[in-house]
């Protein structure tokens, strides 16, 4: 296949998906990811596509929110490995908020049976992953359900969310970055995000590594805000040291 025909295929993969990654691509076109590198630069130059880390999203689409099904089936390994050392972060009978997200449900799924604890969310998949636990005390958050997140956003919400002062928030992000900071495609969502920030003492960011780079329409606060930065090797090296100057720990697992 010469490059020109590559290129389509990828631009066409990239509007169906929302995104583009570098080393999916390499292993369906059967070439080097840097060959995959030199199509994603020409569609960037070309103003089809822009590349973020890790791959590519189409041009003017920094506000594109895939359906929750689509991103759960998106870096599932990753997302395990997170949510897997995200289980250290739990206090043991203490209280946590837990965010929306494909990654925090995984965490949420992953909490033992026997666990003692507090879990706050406005998440439907979290809650119906937890709502058997005999011996977490689960408190549902209300509001206006968005059907993409499965989450509650909105004045009841944020109410809540006013009134709760927990040990540790595990929030999930659609883009992050030293610059950019923490980013989601819509305006509720980032309100109740950021009101999540301020309800708990402890903040633990679930994000994967392509995620790094991106920044969408809604900006809800600063990696400076996050504690602990839980990622997977993907993140380089560099990458982790530029957040790490921003006061944050990163893990990546």
């Amino acid at each position: 296949m010469y490059a020109p025909e590559r290129q389509q295929v990828i631009l066409r993969l990239a509007r169906e998906c929302g995104r583009v990654d570098v080393l999916s691509l390499a292993e369906e076109f059967q070439v080097t990811a840097e060959t995959v590198r030199r199509d994603l630069k020409a569609l960037d130059r070309a103003g089809l596509l822009r590349r973020v880390h890790g791959g590519a999203i189409p041009a003017g689409r920094l506000d594109f929110e895939p359906p929750l099904a689509e991103r759960d089936a998106v870096a599932t390994d990753e997302k395990e490995r997170i949510a897997a050392a995200a289980l250290g972060e739990i206090p043991i009978d203490g209280s946590v908020i837990i965010d929306a997200g494909s990654t925090a449900a995984r965490l949420a799924a992953a909490i033992p049976l026997d666990s003692h604890l507090t879990v706050v969310t406005h998440a439907l998949p979290v809650a119906a992953r937890l709502a058997d636990h005999p011996g977490i005390a689960l408190h549902l958050v209300g509001g206006r359900v968005r059907h993409r997140t499965r989450a509650a956003v909105d004045a009841w919400a944020l109410n809540a969310y006013s009134e709760i002062n927990a040990d540790v928030v595990f929030l999930a992000t659609n883009g992050f970055s030293p610059k950019g900071g923490l980013t989601t495609p819509d305006l509720a969502e980032a309100a109740v995000k950021r009101a999540m920030i301020s309800a708990a003492r402890r903040v633990v960011l679930l994000a994967d590594s392509a995620k790094f780079g991106q920044e969408h329409f809604a900006r809800f606060g600063d990696l400076a805000q996050v504690d602990l930065l839980i990622t997977d090797t993907g993140l380089g090296s560099d990458d982790a040291l530029a957040i790490e100057s921003q006061g944050t720990e990163v893990v990546r697992a």
